[in-house]
C-alpha cells in the first residue's frame, strides 16, 4: 500500500537548481565536458582566519547544544554588524539565528501564516519563497516584473496587489536571480506605497548585500524607511560574503514578537545551529571583509564578459545585472530556430538542452517564475566563464531559422 502523502508536500517541489546542478554532475561524472554555471555559491575557499575559529572552538570543546535563538556572543556580533554596516540598531531580543537564511524564511512564515494569508512575490524570484509559503498555508500572489522594468517592482503594482488577505510582501535587494539593486528613490517609492497599509509585513531578503557592482553601496528599505522597522524582518547570513554556504548560518532582526515566535518554530524543528558553526561565523563578523573586493571585482570580471558575449547574440536580451553573481537572460528570440539536426527549439528547455550538448550548464526560468529566460552564475572560475561564453555564442551561432 502506498504512503499517504500530507497535502502540503505535495504542494511544493525539489528545487530545479538542484535539480540542474544534479545533471550537470552526473554528466561531468560520466566523463562530459561541462562547465556548470548552476549553482549560486562563491567558488572561493572560506577565509583561514573563519577556518581557524571553527578549529579553535572544536578544541576548546564548544561542541554541545546551542541555544535555539542563537548564542548570545554571535547574536551581539550581528548586532554591532547591523549598526556599523547597515546604520539600523536592534535589541539582541530582535535577532535570531537559524540553519541558514532559508529556515529564516521559513520559521517566519510558519509563524505568522494561516490559510488564505497572501504574500506578494515580485517574479522573478528565488524559488524557496513561493514554496516556503505554500507549505506553511499560504497563497503565494506573484507580481510579474521583466527586463522591460530591470526585474524590479513598481509601486503601482504594488497598490494594485495589495488586498485585505496579506500578509508579507517579499523584497529581494540584491535580487536572485537577476541581480536587481534598488536605489535610494525606487526604495522611498514602495516605502509610500507601504505606509499606507499597516497589516503588510516586509521581508527583506539582502544575503547578497556586499555583492555589489560599478561602484554601488547597499541601501535597505528599513535605511529610507525607519518608520516601518515595527513590520520588517531583515534576513542576512555569512553564505555569500564569506564563502559559507556549507556553514549553514543564516540571521533575522525584526520585531522581537516574531522573532520570539519564530524561535518556539525551531525549537520543534532543528533546535539551535550548529556551535561550531555559529564559533566560525562569529569569527566572520568580527575579522573584517579585506578579502571580499578583490572577490567581488572578480565577479564583476565574469559578468562584464558574459554580458559582452551574450548581448551580441541575436535573439538573447540581456541587461547587466547590478548585484548577486548571475545573468539572467530572455532567449525567446531563439524560440522557433532549428538545431543542426532540424530539431526545434519551442521552449526554454529546448535552449538549455542545447546548451548543455554544447557544455554549458544552467537553469531554466520557469523555476524563477518567468519564461522564456535562464539564469547562468558567475561566481564560477573566471577562465570557465570565459569560456562558457564563447561556448554558448558558438551554439547559437550553429542555429538556424
Amino acid at each position: 500500500m502506498p504512503i499517504q502523502l500530507s497535502q502540503r508536500v505535495q504542494r511544493v517541489s525539489m528545487s530545479a537548481n538542484a535539480a540542474a546542478k544534479q545533471r550537470t554532475t552526473e554528466l561531468k561524472n560520466a566523463g562530459v565536458d561541462i562547465i556548470d554555471l548552476t549553482t549560486g555559491e562563491p567558488d572561493f575557499d572560506t577565509p583561514e582566519f573563519i577556518k581557524q575559529a571553527a578549529y579553535a572552538a572544536i578544541a576548546r570543546g564548544e561542541t554541545k547544544y546551542t541555544p535555539t535563538p542563537g548564542v548570545k556572543a554571535l547574536r551581539a556580533a550581528i548586532q554591532q554588524k547591523l549598526a556599523t554596516e547597515n546604520q539600523l540598531t536592534c535589541e539582541l531580543a530582535e535577532i535570531v539565528i537559524a540553519n541558514g537564511a532559508k529556515q529564516i524564511i521559513f520559521n517566519a512564515f510558519a509563524a505568522t501564516l494561516n490559510p488564505g494569508d497572501q504574500v506578494l512575490i515580485p517574479v522573478p524570484y528565488w524559488p524557496t519563497f513561493p514554496d516556503s509559503v505554500r507549505f506553511n498555508d499560504g497563497e503565494p500572489v506573484f507580481l510579474t516584473c521583466p527586463l522591460e522594468q530591470q526585474y524590479k517592482l513598481q509601486p503601482a503594482q504594488l497598490e494594485q496587489a495589495i488586498t485585505g488577505q496579506t500578509r508579507w510582501l517579499i523584497l529581494n535587494n540584491p535580487g536572485n536571480p537577476a541581480g536587481a539593486v534598488y536605489s535610494r528613490d525606487e526604495l522611498h517609492a514602495l516605502a509610500a506605497v507601504l505606509r499606507q497599509h499597516p497589516h503588510v509585513l516586509i521581508m527583506l531578503d539582502e544575503l547578497y548585500e556586499h555583492i555589489l557592482f560599478d561602484g554601488r553601496q547597499h541601501v535597505s528599505l528599513l535605511n529610507v524607511a525607519p518608520d516601518l522597522k515595527a513590520r520588517c524582518l531583515l534576513v542576512g547570513g555569512v553564505s555569500k560574503t564569506y564563502a559559507m554556504t556549507g556553514w549553514r548560518i543564516g540571521f533575522g532582526a525584526g520585531p522581537a514578537e516574531l522573532t520570539t515566535a519564530m524561535a518556539v518554530t525551531q525549537s520543534q524543528i532543528s533546535s539551535g545551529a550548529s556551535s561550531v558553526s555559529q564559533a566560525a561565523a562569529l569569527a566572520a563578523y568580527q575579522g573584517g571583509k579585506d578579502f571580499l573586493p578583490a572577490q567581488v571585482a572578480r565577479y564583476q570580471r565574469s559578468r562584464d564578459v558574459l554580458i559582452a558575449s551574450l548581448s551580441n547574440i541575436e535573439g538573447l536580451d540581456v541587461i547587466p545585472p547590478q548585484g548577486a553573481f548571475f545573468v539572467f537572460c530572455r532567449c525567446a528570440g531563439l524560440l522557433g530556430r532549428k538545431r543542426p539536426d532540424d530539431t526545434l527549439l519551442s521552449s526554454e528547455a529546448d535552449v538549455l538542452a542545447w546548451l548543455l550538448e554544447n557544455g554549458v550548464s544552467g537553469v531554466a526560468g520557469h523555476a524563477y517564475g518567468l519564461s522564456p529566460y535562464f539564469r547562468l552564475s558567475i561566481a564560477a572560475d573566471e577562465a570557465q566563464v570565459e569560456e562558457a561564453a564563447k561556448r554558448i555564442v558558438a551554439a547559437c551561432t550553429r542555429l538556424t531559422r
